[in-house]
């Protein structure tokens, strides 16, 4: 064999080498896209299986709703429709089917409805009898409320009446002129208004209790004080320091009309004051002593039994 001989095959055998190499790239490309498109396939047909399983579920839904509403299967139903006339067979198995669906919807039989029937009926009775009575009660309540409400208003207009009168006497007493009066504001109802002070003493015009001076003030309280227990008198009223706002002059006019309600009522008056003039006017003094350190001893001085002994002196 010669050199020449030789370099043609092995050219020819790398042609073939060649040739073999592209076949089989393009043999691997083919099995490459076969298994991508057999992997199309198996994702399309799940896709179908499970579009094909959710219709299966949608026809048994759609067919247990046409039993329950028609007592009919589908293919019954279409047969029904399309006007072809069944057996005598078939169309008392449909009577039937359609009585036992019925049935079901009906559910189970209460065999104690009849009772519960008259347990509710006897229960609603004595519900609305318990209504009745509450609305009875209800307007009796309302009733009493309206009046109460109209004799507290009589009762209570009366007395304002009273102690208006008196106040406005006393005010005059105390202040030797000017004058004074009750009034009820901010409702038309009684029960409802505020009380407001009008006063006037002399020489002043009126205006209302808080712009009044101190000691004015003093008095004109007093003097509310005292018709109110005018109006109606209570056993004991104590008085603390009433006259420590008031000059000499006005504590005389407050010990002489205290002294007047002294004996136009029942009413024991208990003065807590330190002014002398106060303390002078006063049946009977208590007070607390110290005679010992650390020991205190009460008091008790009649006035009118010391003057008798003075004047026995």
């Amino acid at each position: 064999m010669t050199l020449s001989t030789a370099e043609a095959r092995a050219r020819s055998a790398a042609d073939a080498l060649a040739a073999a190499e592209t076949a089989h790239r393009e043999a691997d490309q083919a099995a490459r896209a076969a298994l991508h498109r057999l992997s199309q396939a198996r994702e399309e047909a799940a896709r179908a299986g499970a579009r094909l399983e959710s219709a299966r579920e949608k026809i048994a839904a759609s067919a247990a709703r046409i039993m329950e509403a028609r007592g009919l299967t589908p293919h019954e139903l279409a047969v029904a429709l399309s006007g072809v006339p069944r057996s005598p067979a078939e169309e008392v198995e449909a009577r039937l089917a359609r009585a036992l669906a019925a049935r079901e919807r009906l559910g189970p039989v209460n065999l104690r409805a009849e009772q519960d029937l008259a347990e509710a009926e006897a229960s609603g009775a004595a519900l609305l009898a318990e209504r009745d009575d509450l609305t009875e009660a209800i307007a009796k309540l309302r009733a009493a409320v309206r009046s109460l409400n109209q004799e507290g208003r009589g009762r209570l207009l009366a007395a304002f009446e009273r102690v208006d009168a008196n106040f406005r006497k006393l005010f005059e007493t105390l202040f030797e002129g000017g004058e004074a009066r009750l009034e009820l504001v901010e409702s038309d109802d009684p029960l409802e208004a505020g009380l407001e002070v009008i006063a006037r003493p002399p020489g002043k015009k009126p205006q209302t209790l808080s712009l009044l001076s101190g000691g004015e003030q003093a008095l004109t309280a007093l003097a509310l004080v005292f018709g109110v227990f005018l109006t109606n008198p209570a056993p004991v009223c104590v008085l603390d320091e009433v006259d420590a706002p008031l000059d000499d002059a006005n504590v005389e006019r407050f010990c002489a009309l205290l002294s007047d309600m002294s004996s136009r009522t029942t009413t024991r008056f208990l003065t807590v004051t330190h002014n002398p003039i106060t303390m002078a006017h006063m049946d009977r003094l208590l007070g607390v002593t110290m005679s010992e350190r650390g020991v205190s001893q009460l008091v008790s001085v009649d006035l009118q039994t010391a003057e008798r002994l003075a004047e026995a002196v």
